[in-house]
């Protein structure tokens, strides 16, 4: 857990922690309550790296290869519908 707090720190992830913090502490001065949840939300995904902040799913694990592969068109075969 202190590793992905302290290391791999991205532009991204000081936008959504500066951007959560900042509607945090709007939020809590005005009383709204429904912004003291979302700003948490959004300051807690980039302080602890998830969601659209960490990147390939905080850490890579959810990595795809989105390639797609290639196919020999003299090899398709068709089929007559009746």
């Amino acid at each position: 857990m202190k590793d992905r707090i302290f290391k791999n720190w991205t532009i991204i992830r000081v936008v959504y922690f500066a951007m959560g913090l900042f509607l945090l502490t709007s939020s809590i001065q005005h009383h709204e309550w429904l912004g003291v949840l979302f700003g948490s939300y959004v300051a807690s995904m980039g302080l602890f790296a998830f969601g659209c902040a960490g990147g390939q799913c905080a850490g890579g694990q959810c990595y795809t290869d989105n390639a797609l592969p290639a196919k020999d068109l003299d090899s398709v075969e068709y089929e007559e519908v009746k």
